[in-house]
């Protein structure tokens, strides 16, 4: 089988020719008919995160082996199954659960294996989607995707619910006024979601018009060009000044920030009303300061979201079905473009998502 792989970081991936796994006890061999490009991807590349500071967490100090082949958004056909196997059929149209956990930590005995403390991820602890065929060590992070679009539903297993934990948690104070930083692949699920789901009023923040545009597409009620001046919207001042009176000049109730960077998350921090709630996901790095005594003064909460467990993928698949939630796939990758897609994406040239179709 063909796949392309991670040799070292910052290294071109290598397209390579391996043996194709079989399959034993509760194991499933998927044959991948898209993997999603994801900026996780990209880190596992670069090699790291940067925690600010110049300090850099390798992914090899948290576990990962390098060669590895990458792609954790990956949806197929089960090809074989192990004898074990009950509930699947060759032929199966699945979308694969990635979060794998040890099974034996608090997290994942109490269904949480994305939080898991010693991860097994797919397509960054072992062997991913870039690649015409992916072993899957269990049955049970299999979900039936009948009636969606294959490309579509890759996300659902990342980018869409990464946004749809962090809107669950948005929505905890029941917000009238959801601020979402980012218009990428993973603000806009946020955004659809966000519409679907709350009875909030969704602004979106980004550098880009173009994204804007299609942000106002996907559901947005208002979008603000952190720019702001020449941009699409309209009016003076600062971004975080128009977004606080766009939302009645009293702040937002919850902002989600999928670029998490030092600037962004500023941001967040300073269009937030008293009780708001700061949810962090991006994994752009870096660092801030924070002026400690507002945190008490305003009893504001700030909360990470990483990804999601098994049954809300399953939930927000039922919502894909539904038509509520519609994935935006706008590129398309061969095998032998791995590099090329990678690329793009750290050049922020892909205006939604993007996937490798083996």
């Amino acid at each position: 089988m063909k796949a392309a792989r991670i040799v070292e970081p910052e290294k071109p991936l290598q397209i390579s020719e391996l043996e194709a796994p079989k399959p034993q006890g509760s194991e499933v061999i998927v044959k991948v008919k898209a993997a999603g490009v994801c900026h996780s991807d990209l880190h596992l590349w670069e090699g790291g995160y940067d925690l600010g500071d110049g300090v850099f967490l390798k992914v090899t100090d948290r576990g990962v082996k390098y060669p590895v082949t990458p792609g954790h958004e990956v949806v197929g056909s089960v090809l074989e199954i192990g004898p074990d196997v009950k509930g699947v059929k060759v032929g199966d149209n699945v979308l694969v659960y990635p979060w794998l956990g040890c099974g034996q930590c608090v997290a994942c005995k109490a269904g949480n294996e994305n939080l898991c403390d010693t991860p097994k991820s797919i397509g960054l602890f072992q062997d991913g989607g870039y690649a015409e065929i992916v072993k899957v060590p269990h049955y049970k992070y299999l979900a039936d995707i009948t009636g969606l679009d294959p490309d579509g539903a890759t996300s659902l297993a990342c980018a869409g619910l990464t946004a749809f934990t962090a809107v669950k948690k948005a929505n905890s104070n029941s917000p009238e006024f959801i601020v979402i930083i980012g218009a990428g692949g993973l603000g806009l699920m946020g955004i659809q979601i966000a519409k679907a789901v709350t009875k909030a009023k969704v602004i979106c923040v980004d550098l880009d018009d173009k994204k804007l545009q299609t942000a106002k597409e996907m559901g947005a009620d208002f979008v603000v060009n952190s720019n702001v001046i020449g941009s699409v919207t309209t009016g003076s001042g600062n971004a975080a000044q128009k977004i606080i009176s766009l939302c009645n000049n009293k702040g937002a109730d919850s902002v989600i920030d999928f670029v998490n960077a030092p600037q962004t998350a500023k941001t967040g921090l300073a269009v937030l009303r008293k009780r708001g709630n700061l949810i962090l996901v991006g994994l752009f790095g870096g660092s801030m300061e924070l002026s400690l005594v507002t945190i008490p003064l305003k009893a504001i909460t700030i909360q990470g979201a990483y990804t999601g467990n098994y049954a809300s993928m399953v939930e927000l698949i039922e919502l894909a079905k539904k038509g509520v939630i519609n994935p935006k796939i706008t590129e398309r990758y061969a095998l032998d473009d791995a590099n090329t897609a990678l690329e793009n994406l750290k050049a922020r040239k892909i205006n939604g998502r993007a996937v490798i179709n083996p």
